[in-house]
């Protein structure tokens, strides 16, 4: 009792002298290692947080401020600065896959420690890192007398951007974030998900998101202030349902608020800041994480040709199985993919997701001899978790069916929550969505198992920490171009996803349709070439590529044996040239060998790429396989048309390529 009594004297006294230990500096910089950038902290007179970013002599983003308001108060003025703590960091660390080997972590860091003068004089951390091609910054609670369980109410970051730069954005509440994005001044837009990618000048992109989504809401901006020919954007945070944002419990951090910076627009794709903002792997042996390429029973749902649910024309059958494990064996495929094999597609899962069973198959449908039958062709099945949205009913039976496909030897799964809302209730984007998200990885990666979620929260890096995530959709994929009423994805929305959804992580697209008519809705098909199908695979980055077609689409194409040919795990990758929703051409390095390959596609317009292949060892020579478009090709009227040229190449020469409207090419670099 004494003890005690004399803690809670010493806690008192210390909370009336604080005041008096503020430090006399109130703001600081810290600057990149190469000085490139340099970010100013403080707080002003109000004792209100804020930041700045700079390029330079430029300046990027103006005065912003910081803070969070409680339900029980805020955290947002009255701050003096306790002390500013300065560290740095240069590391290098290996990817079990990725688009590169490895990644290096060089940043300086500050860290403004704040003290509220008066009332319960709450104390907020805020943690900036500056690298030589962005930034990020986070709040850190800390443990102390007066915050220990709250609910934040308002995140009140902002990023007040200097002039009203141009953006490419996702309006925040497209379904599932399967929208189109478009471009507009930051002035003109309403409220956006990230990550929005800036146009700033024509040496200045940069991408706005936020790193390591954990326990927390997800993130969306608006524009809230245009003053002087400048831009405020501020947070807003997708909601529980009774209002709160993100409940939590000293000691607490938010999620790293980011910003990339780069020259040119080729920069964002290559940019590592995301995730580098990450937490290190948490799992020790990642070798059974694995890349690789499936087929799977899928497009033939979207074409009407089957259903999901059992009846007559159910494509998840024992014998329409086989039939793809065989194509995959004799193709070199790892895996293969079947939807609808389990009970729960009957109801209206809609609806009624609890009614999904993720162990009991159909009758039709020979589970454990199918999956016997895989791996003994070196293949195995990729199940299919569709929940409806039900997250407490998949919660609920997580182990039960991880255990079984770890017995089975199934090393990846699918997830699905087609559903506005999660359990009825709350957003999926929420936190509520966020924590379930994170279990079910977690979950997985106990019993090594992949996963790739569909309709997930948007990827902010977590596949550092954890590689079993291997991909997310969160896109307006491929899927939109059976069913989609306006006609299909446009011809420049494949230029526009590497520079915005695909800065955010790797996407499951599902490209490879061969046949390119519309069959359920004759105006709606893919709106590309045939040779820009191809370019998909280099394009847009997944560590498991589906060619998503139906297989019988597959027979008699010589251009199927690019995709045969393709890895999907890279030890470098460069941009030679881009213009966001024009044209992107990319060249990736095969990991496990000295071989390239290159992607290159264009929007409605036909364009003429002189193809520097620079990036290529000095002094090595190669054969290139090239599938272009052919003569006559166009996207709507002729798009089968293709050539597949093949010549000797090296580091000097360059290839002069036409590409047709909303075309494409695909290379393979072989080394002699």
């Amino acid at each position: 009792m004494k003890r005690n009594l004399l803690k809670n004297i010493f806690l008192s006294l210390c909370l009336v002298v604080f005041p008096m230990g503020m430090a006399a500096k109130q703001e600081a910089t810290v600057t990149s290692p190469s000085g490139n950038l340099t970010l100013t902290a403080g707080v002003d007179k109000a004792g209100r947080p804020y930041y700045s970013l700079s390029r330079g002599k430029e300046a990027i983003l103006l005065p912003s401020y910081l803070g969070v308001k409680l339900k029980d108060g805020s955290l947002d003025s009255d701050f003096g600065v306790m002390s500013f703590v300065r560290a740095t960091k240069d590391e290098t660390w290996h990817q079990p896959w990725g688009e590169e080997n490895d990644v290096r972590n060089h940043y300086n860091e500050l860290t403004m420690k704040l003290a509220q003068r008066k009332g319960l004089k709450r104390q907020l951390t805020i943690v900036f890192r500056v690298f030589d091609d962005g930034m990020g910054f986070r709040y850190v609670f800390p443990e102390q007398k007066n915050l220990k369980h709250f609910v934040i109410m308002d995140e009140e970051t902002e990023f007040c951007f200097k002039g009203d730069p141009e953006a490419w954005t996702l309006p925040y509440d497209a379904d599932y974030y399967e929208g189109l994005w478009t471009k507009a001044s930051l002035s003109k837009k309403q409220k956006v998900c990230t990550p929005i990618t800036i146009e700033a000048k024509p040496d200045l992109y940069m991408m706005l998101h936020e790193a390591n989504l954990t326990d927390y809401a997800s993130l969306n901006v608006k524009p809230v202030e245009t003053k002087e020919g400048n831009v405020r954007m501020r947070a807003e945070l997708v909601p529980w349902s009774n209002g709160d944002l993100v409940r939590a419990k000293a000691p607490f951090v938010s999620p790293w608020r980011m910003l990339s910076v780069e020259n040119n627009a080729g920069g964002l794709i290559t940019n590592r800041v995301m995730l580098n903002l990450n937490d290190p792997c948490k799992i020790k042996d990642t070798s059974w994480i694995t890349t690789g390429k499936y087929v799977g029973v899928w497009w033939a749902y979207h074409m009407q040709h089957a259903t999901w649910a059992i009846g007559p024309k159910h494509g998840a059958t024992t014998e329409n199985t086989k039939r793809y494990i065989d194509f995959a064996a004799q193709h070199g495929f790892k895996g293969v993919l079947v939807e609808g094999w389990n009970y729960g597609w009957e109801h209206d899962w809609g609806k009624e997701g609890d009614k999904f069973n993720f162990t009991k198959a159909y009758p039709d449908y020979d589970f454990d001899g199918l999956q016997k039958y895989a791996l003994s062709k070196g293949v195995s099945l990729i199940a299919h978790n569709e929940t409806g949205g039900a997250a407490k009913n998949y919660e609920n039976q997580l182990e039960a069916a991880f255990t079984l496909y770890e017995k089975m030897g199934i090393k990846a799964i699918k997830t699905g929550y087609v559903n506005k809302v999660m359990d009825n209730k709350e957003l999926q984007h929420s936190q509520y969505g966020v924590r379930h998200y994170r279990k079910v990885i977690e979950t997985a990666a106990r019993h090594h198992i992949m996963v790739v979620n569909h309709e997930p929260a948007m990827p902010t890096g977590l596949q550092r920490t954890y590689p079993n995530l291997i991909a997310s959709e969160g896109v307006r994929g491929q899927e939109w171009n059976a069913w989609d009423g306006n006609g299909g994805n446009p011809p420049y929305h494949l230029c526009v996803l590497p520079f915005t959804r695909q800065l955010a992580g790797p996407i499951d697209f599902t490209p490879g349709i061969f046949k390119l008519e519309g069959q359920v809705f004759p105006q709606t098909h893919p709106h590309t070439t045939l040779a820009k199908q191809l370019a998909e695979y280099v394009v847009i980055y997944t560590p498991w590529q589906m060619a998503a077609d139906e297989i019988e689409n597959y027979n008699g194409q010589p251009a199927f044996a690019f995709i045969e040919a393709m890895p999907s795990n890279w030890q470098r990758t460069v941009i030679p040239a881009a213009e966001i929703g024009k044209y992107i051409v990319t060249a990736r390095k095969d990991r496990d060998s000295e071989n390239w390959y290159v992607g290159g596609m264009t929007d409605e317009q036909a364009r003429d790429v002189d193809l520097k292949l620079d990036f290529l060892t000095p002094g090595a020579s190669y054969k290139a396989i090239i599938y272009k478009d052919g003569p006559g090709a166009e996207y709507d009227k002729n798009p089968y048309p293709m050539t597949i040229d093949q010549q000797i190449v090296n580091a000097q020469t360059v290839l002069k390529i036409h590409m047709a409207k909303s075309g494409g090419f695909a290379i393979q670099l072989i080394e002699q």
